[in-house]
């Protein structure tokens, strides 16, 4: 096991901008793989879905792409988060 393939769930937490209690429910409700060593928990980046190694530029792009969608359709965001 390469630990540059794992996330921890610090480390995803922080990556997805939400707490360690968020993911650990995640990973409690099976929303979400991990393995079990000792204590802690590792994610696989695999297992995420994305392609975890993006450039600056990418997460630049993607970071716009959010803002943009975030302040034109902000008020049906939320409408559709509390359904």
């Amino acid at each position: 096991m390469l630990r540059n393939d794992y996330y921890t769930t610090s480390e995803l937490a922080e990556l997805m901008g939400v707490s360690r209690v968020t993911v650990f429910n995640m990973i409690k409700d099976g929303r979400l793989q991990a393995e079990r060593i000792g204590k802690n928990y590792l994610i696989p980046k695999n297992a995420l879905g994305i392609h975890a190694d993006l450039t600056d530029e990418q997460k630049h792009k993607i970071t716009d792409a959010v803002e943009k969608t975030v302040k034109e359709y902000g008020e049906a965001l939320k409408l559709l988060a509390n359904e």
